[in-house]
């Protein structure tokens, strides 16, 4: 474990490993994890494959209670690989890092893929979260065009496979920005060009990508509806407000539908805690403002 000091009441970021080898999880806690408390347990905050330093600046803003970000498997400073990777698995690391923490149940905010894998861990582990902000889950099973979406993450990886990383994440890019259900020919479209992206077609020969090793696996999960149902409002399902219809906002917006809730509306867009001076600037003050309410 290393210590290094944080920015603001965060006085301390603490780094934390669990596991060894390729099941080594790094984690962050900011703030003092003693100062957990019943109604304002240690809050977990991941993304998936985004990395630990994406939720600092959230972290920096949730100054009331100990805040813990995590690199998932592959990513960040954790061991690449070239194998699949399931939301089962990130629910298991999940898991692990929570008992490591060893301060009882927790809240988690999950976006994107680790909202997938939040869905995961509350099937598993329901005794390890007090309360759960899954936040635009990109998963199919919910979307009418879930067997369209599901074909394109599975051509995204094929392509990955055969032609490299350009290739792969222009479709993936393309994918993520169409904002309705897909046409039935959507994998009939010509491929779109890497250099509209500002990447090369060029193939590098890495396989390591973590986000092209959840596909199509995690967005095939299917959630134990059952489960879910019985947490009640334990679960929250979360949108940012600028993030229209696209894959991942639908996610939440069908999840809701299933289990009869409202989906509560977050500021901004799919990646709306990071920082606000990023390429895709969040609203991170705002951001940590709904979390808490929602949270409460």
């Amino acid at each position: 474990m290393s210590s290094v000091a944080g920015a603001g009441h965060h006085h301390m970021i603490s780094t934390h490993a669990v596991g060894s080898g390729d099941d080594t999880i790094h984690d962050d806690v900011h703030g003092d994890l003693a100062a957990a408390s019943l109604d304002k347990p240690a809050l977990l905050t991941f993304a998936n494959p985004m990395d630990a330093a994406a939720f600092g600046a959230l972290a920096a803003q949730l100054t009331d209670r100990p805040v813990v970000t995590i690199d998932p498997r592959g990513a960040g400073r954790n061991a690449t690989g070239t194998a699949p990777m399931t939301a089962e698995l990130h629910a298991e690391d999940l898991h692990r890092v929570i008992e490591n923490l060893g301060v009882g149940p927790v809240d988690a905010f999950g976006s994107s893929g680790g909202g997938v894998c939040l869905l995961a861990l509350l099937a598993a582990h329901p005794g390890d979260i007090r309360r759960a902000v899954v936040h635009e889950p990109p998963f199919v099973d919910v979307l009418s065009d879930g067997d369209i979406v599901l074909a394109a993450c599975q051509d995204i990886h094929d392509t990955y496979e055969r032609d490299g990383n350009g290739r792969a994440m222009a479709k993936f890019i393309a994918l993520v920005m169409e904002p309705q259900p897909l046409p039935a020919d959507y994998l009939d479209r010509p491929a779109p060009d890497p250099a509209q992206f500002g990447m090369s077609a060029d193939d590098d020969g890495d396989r390591t990508n973590p986000l092209i090793r959840n596909m199509p696996a995690v967005n095939a999960y299917v959630p134990d509806y059952d489960a879910l149902l019985a947490l009640g409002d334990r679960v929250h399902l979360a949108i940012g407000a600028g993030s229209g219809r696209e894959v991942a906002a639908r996610g939440s917006h069908g999840l809701a539908e299933r289990l009869g809730r409202e989906v509560d509306i977050f500021p901004s867009h799919h990646a709306g805690f990071t920082a606000a001076e990023g390429p895709y600037p969040g609203e991170p003050e705002a951001f940590a403002a709904r979390l808490r309410e929602v949270l409460a």
